[in-house]
């Protein structure tokens, strides 16, 4: 069913990433960001477990008949490239995760090249509607050319040039056509509730610096900390706001991770190992210091994340998270509710707690797979329930579709504000 189709109303909030990068503005990708990059590994043992063989008589006969039929009869030009890699994107769409998926290696390197901190694309943050399969932007990117030509958060994503978007469509793959180097155009058409036509827009791509962390001093002496999504330098930047905050004689900080998709594992361990003391102890938790564990598919575990940085901050703090805080968001917001570091404000996160390990092919291409499931300190779970605030806090309707908004009519903000001792 074409989106064109489909009933608007009631979307749900949902996210995936921006307009294309690993996680969030201008370049497009996922909150299903991975946990760790890696070259594919000589995998010993059987692997036929009674299911489906792609080896079997049957199969390869099957396979035969298929392409057969289509060399004799099919009657457009084919496109050998396209033919060769739709099998490989048939593998991974199998196994029915839509955080599992194959990247060409244009793919694989374009998002190796956003985890950097820069990348060529529109600076808009996207995420896909669990709930009905639509696609649409979170937040454009301040001064992005997403911006600058109109689109606006919840903006439901029709139409990339001729691509019309379906519901069944995996965000990554919308989110490669929306990418782009820079100079060139994109022409994207959307839905926009109170609007009685689509809106058709052209974006001309750019170069995205990923700014992932902001920070400034609020009145009454309370450092604020924004942190857009979760990649390589983030965890250096947010130890410089937390640093530069308290040399300014801030006497409370308050986190702000709305919005944000996700990203490395390893960015947000980092990031809350800095606040917290190695031996504290978080609630339900067995381990001094523990912060994330994972466990694979027959419950073993694979690894526990624990602090050991020495460092802590002991300032009143306080955490805002919303529908379209994802993954790595979780795991901060869950530790950060386990330790007592200060109060969640704001809306339920989106519960995404699996990991995914982007495996790099011996062509180059790569695979990106759930791994393990990873759990709060605390042993609990956060796929598909996500972070409950300590503080039910929603937006108010007349700031959701603003991109930039004021403190002092942030409403959620002043909750968190109220918050602090």
């Amino acid at each position: 069913m074409k989106l064109k189709r489909y009933c608007y109303a009631g979307l749900a909030s949902l996210m995936l990433l921006g307009a294309f990068s690993g996680c969030g503005s201008g370049n497009v990708s996922d909150n299903s960001k991975e946990e760790s990059t890696r070259d594919a590994e000589n995998i010993e043992g059987d692997s036929d477990d009674g299911g489906f063989d792609e080896n079997s008589k049957e199969t390869k006969k099957k396979t035969a008949e298929i392409e057969k039929y289509i060399d004799n009869l099919y009657y457009f030009d084919i496109d050998d490239e396209k033919r060769e890699e739709s099998y490989y994107d048939g593998i991974m769409n199998g196994l029915d995760d839509r955080y599992s998926v194959y990247y060409t290696k244009e793919e694989y390197d374009k998002m190796m090249e956003d985890d950097s901190g820069s990348f060529e694309g529109i600076g808009a943050t996207v995420s896909k509607s669990l709930e009905d399969g639509t696609i649409y932007i979170v937040k454009p990117l301040e001064d992005s050319p997403a911006e600058k030509s109109g689109l606006l958060p919840g903006d439901v994503i029709l139409r990339v040039d001729d691509m019309e978007l379906t519901t069944d469509m995996e965000l990554d793959y919308v989110v490669q056509h929306i990418r782009g180097e820079k100079g060139t155009d994109v022409e994207i058409e959307v839905y926009r509730e109170g609007e009685p036509d689509f809106l058709t827009f052209t974006v001309t791509r750019d170069t995205i610096e990923t700014k992932t962390v902001a920070y400034e001093m609020l009145d009454n002496d309370i450092g604020y900390i924004q942190v857009e999504q979760f990649i390589e330098n983030t965890p250096s930047l947010f130890k410089d706001a937390v640093d530069d905050l308290q040399s300014q004689g801030a006497k409370a900080i308050v986190f702000d991770f709305r919005s944000n998709p996700g990203g490395l594992v390893k960015a947000a361990v980092e990031m809350l190992d800095y606040l917290i003391e190695d031996d504290a102890l978080a609630d339900g938790a067995e381990t001094k210091g523990l912060l994330l564990q994972t466990k694979d598919k027959d419950g073993n575990v694979l690894e526990n994340y624990k602090c050991e940085d020495g460092h802590s901050v002991d300032l009143p703090m306080a955490l805002i998270i919303d529908n379209n805080s994802a993954s790595s968001s979780e795991i901060f917001a869950g530790a950060f509710q386990d330790y007592n570091l200060g109060k969640v404000v704001g809306m339920t996160s989106y519960g995404k707690g699996i990991v995914q390990s982007v495996i790099k092919l011996s062509d180059g291409s790569a695979i990106k797979l759930t791994i393990a499931q990873y759990f709060r300190p605390s042993g609990e779970v956060v796929h598909e329930v996500g972070i409950e605030p300590d503080i039910e806090e929603e937006l108010d309707d007349d700031l959701k579709k603003k991109i930039t908004i004021e403190h002092d009519e942030d409403n959620q903000l002043q909750k968190a504000i109220e918050t602090l001792d």
